[in-house]
């Protein structure tokens, strides 16, 4: 059995399920130190080997990202998401 690609929680289609890899640290030149957001999206349950699935994106634009984490749902913003790593399923 081959696996998908890895791709980036943001790409995940919407209705689509997929399990957490990894969290990457965010952009050091962003306003928020990335470090912070990463143990912060860590802390909200997007931890390696988690289910997610993507519920819903906003519109317009695309923002923000309703994703779903064991029971719970969170409002990602796009460049949130790009942290997370994901195995589509």
């Amino acid at each position: 059995m081959t696996h998908a690609p890895l791709i980036n929680l943001d790409a995940l289609a919407t209705g689509k399920s997929g399990t957490v890899v990894r969290v990457a640290p965010g952009n050091p030149a962003d306003t928020e130190d990335g470090a912070d957001l990463a143990r912060r999206l860590m802390e909200l349950g997007f931890v390696p080997g988690e289910k997610i699935r993507m519920l819903k994106r906003g519109m317009p634009g695309g923002e923000p990202l309703a994703i779903r984490v064991g029971n719970s749902t969170f409002a990602l913003r796009r460049f949130e998401a790009a942290l997370v790593a994901v195995q589509p399923e």
